[in-house]
């Protein structure tokens, strides 16, 4: 299975955003991905003034993505967007899955919000307009269990324990991981949730400034189960590809029974 990540600068331009993301998209598939993903808010990261009307899963965000996959014939990941939420004051980060025919195959809400203040760096707070979603979520991606999570997800483990006891063999992890704590966390902690759950981990990054006083890291990659990166994107919006081996996965798994040998 030939995987893609998709790396691209979002900004506060949706038009220009959502048609580098489908030649992007068209890139990953003349390279033969059999499933591209994109990175989190993919259609709009600015200034929340501009910030488009929220949409449901069946609206223009779904409709496009969905005709990307038909046309492409691929599986596409559509990173995340700002989904209606439960009230006007509150959206959901939402991510799509969509099946070569076009068809809406997994919905995934982002469960961990960014809620952060670092003095003289970053004041954030995610829960002020984002609502928390409460399942977790492992889609069929061509016969692969695959295990969805967003961005700040990716500091909470037992997210990703959770998702391959229940049977997940690759972990997606669209992001906007910021510059301060990417150039730090973002390699380590995805090594590591790809070794400590014995999956393939596709997470694909927003690259670049966004607006004032936020710039994204970038460096989308692909990991093994064994720790090994297999591919990473350079500092610039592009697309980048892996082979996953199922049966190597199967054969560390054998080899080094960690979840089976787990205690609590």
């Amino acid at each position: 299975m030939r995987v893609a990540v998709c790396q691209l600068n979002a900004r506060e331009d949706r038009t220009h955003n959502l048609a580098v993301a489908r030649d992007l998209l068209g890139r990953a598939a003349a390279a033969g991905a059999t499933l591209a993903v994109l990175p989190e808010y993919v259609d709009y990261l600015g200034p929340g003034a501009g910030m488009p009307k929220p949409e449901p899963v069946d609206g223009e965000f779904a409709a496009f993505f969905a005709a990307a996959a038909r046309d492409l014939g691929i599986w596409v990941h559509a990173g995340s967007f700002h989904e209606a939420g439960p009230d006007a004051d509150h959206t959901f980060n939402t991510s799509l899955i969509f099946n070569p025919a076009g068809e809406l195959v997994e919905t995934y809400r982002k469960i961990h919000l960014y809620d952060v203040e670092i003095p003289g760096r970053v004041s954030y707070q995610e829960s002020r307009s984002v609502a928390p979603g409460d399942r977790t979520v492992i889609a069929d991606v061509d016969g692969v269990p695959t295990g969805l999570s967003i961005c700040y997800d990716l500091r909470f483990p037992e997210l990703y324990r959770r998702l391959a006891i229940d049977g997940a063999k690759v972990l997606v992890v669209p992001a906007a991981f910021m510059m301060h704590t990417g150039r730090d966390h973002w390699e380590v902690l995805l090594r590591a949730r790809a070794i400590e759950n014995q999956c393939y981990v596709v997470a694909a990054g927003q690259i670049g400034d966004h607006e004032p006083h936020r710039t994204c890291y970038g460096r989308s990659m692909i990991i093994d189960p064994w720790g090994t990166v297999l591919a990473q994107a350079p500092d610039t919006v592009g697309v980048v590809t892996a082979d996953l081996d199922l049966t190597r996965l199967d054969q560390i798994r054998t080899d080094l029974p960690s979840l089976a040998n787990r205690r609590l």
